[in-house]
């Protein structure tokens, strides 16, 4: 396997396999993984959340990420000799800048139970996964960690808590998983203030448990130009010299609403994310050609960075299509998370899927990518 990752996140597969998604390339019906691999990408990252249901054991959606989903995903992803990737979040349900909250086992801890709390379920999940037989290749210790995690011990700027979490969960795989990769993950991937202060004050100020990889999300529509990303990547590959790895990026493909797929009250849907005024912020076409232009001038950004630091990207959720019954929350979900909704997909016109499940031509840019070392190298090992 070469060692530049070209990756994907299809952590909503299991959940939308089952309500009766279907993919296809050039008009032949196959299983999603593989088409993935014949397009040359060779990881997959998987989300888990601790416990993605409420009390009454209802599910919170959003793929229902709980240990046994992921494992049968995790199953596949081995099977087809692809790379693994699991992203610890830490929580019941979706982490990101704006909320980092505890798992409903974890509440009315205090910060000595939540450090040993995240090593424990850390090295129990990986115990786990080797005994079932899906042995993770990289570990994400926490899901985009900006404004840190379980909150509101470990929320910025308590950076000494945020530290002792995070080296909780690293000691944990290096214990647990030692061959595996720890990746670090911060969103915003444009702001390099951002990543000196989080990653200065973790490895320097707070003395963190070393790790392999500083992963950014980089999305266009909010995360500034691909300058900006560029910018940031090559001072923090140079600073900290870890690898860096572009853990979540999209683009559209289409404008196009998807309501009559989802079939859901419009009052009942939160519609797609890229709203026209941010589509109007990036300087590619909401098109397949644009998704194409985009990739190409992403890939390029990566390429550039230096000492060849740049060692891959995951896509995120490319095959999330707006089948029925899916979406990235249920009502159910709402008020664990303190958000008002509504719910439905927002992702599929991000995807690298169109609506009916057909394969895009991002894709092809995607395989017919190599980068330089590895073709000095003689290509792919």
């Amino acid at each position: 396997m070469s060692d530049y990752m070209k990756g994907m996140d299809i952590s909503s597969l299991d959940e939308i396999e089952r309500l009766g998604a279907r993919f296809f390339d050039n008009g032949r019906e196959g299983d999603l993984i593989e088409i993935l691999k014949s397009y040359d990408v060779n990881y997959i990252r998987l989300r888990l959340w601790n416990d993605p249901k409420s009390p009454e054991g209802v599910p919170y959606g959003g793929g229902n990420n709980d240990y046994a989903a992921t494992l049968r995903m995790a199953k596949r992803v081995k099977a087809a000799g692809l790379g693994f990737l699991l992203d610890f979040h830490y929580s019941d349900f979706w982490t990101d800048p704006g909320k980092q909250r505890k798992p409903k086992a974890w509440e009315g801890y205090n910060v000595e139970q939540l450090e040993q709390a995240v090593y424990d379920f850390t090295k129990q999940t990986l115990a786990d996964f080797a005994r079932d037989g899906a042995v993770p290749d990289m570990v994400q210790v926490g899901n985009e960690l900006t404004n840190g995690l379980l909150w509101p011990e470990g929320q910025v700027p308590h950076y000494d808590n945020i530290a002792r979490f995070v080296s909780a969960g690293v000691r944990a795989v290096r214990e647990a998983c030692p061959a595996a990769r720890v990746m670090i993950h911060l969103d915003n991937g444009g702001k390099n203030e951002l990543y000196r202060t989080w990653f200065d004050q973790y490895i320097y100020e707070n003395k963190g448990a070393d790790f392999d990889i500083i992963g950014l999300s980089y999305y266009p529509f909010w995360h500034g130009s691909l300058d900006d990303l560029a910018n940031n990547m090559n001072d923090i590959a140079v600073r900290y010299g870890k690898e860096l790895v572009v853990a979540e990026v999209s683009m559209g493909h289409t404008t196009q609403d998807y309501i009559a797929y989802e079939k859901l009250a419009p009052d009942k849907r939160k519609g797609m994310a890229t709203k026209p005024e941010l589509c109007a912020k990036v300087p590619f076409a909401m098109t397949k050609e644009g998704q194409c232009d985009f990739m190409k001038a992403f890939l390029q950004t990566l390429e550039n960075v230096p000492e060849k630091k740049g060692r891959g990207f995951f896509y995120w959720e490319p095959a999330w299509l707006p089948v029925s019954g899916s979406g990235w929350a249920t009502e159910t979900s709402l008020p664990y998370i303190q958000e008002k909704g509504p719910c439905g997909n927002e992702w599929a016109n991000q995807a690298l899927f169109d609506y009916d499940g057909n394969a895009l031509p991002a894709l092809q840019v995607i395989k017919a990518y190599q980068p330089q070392d590895e073709i000095v190298k003689g290509g792919k090992s």
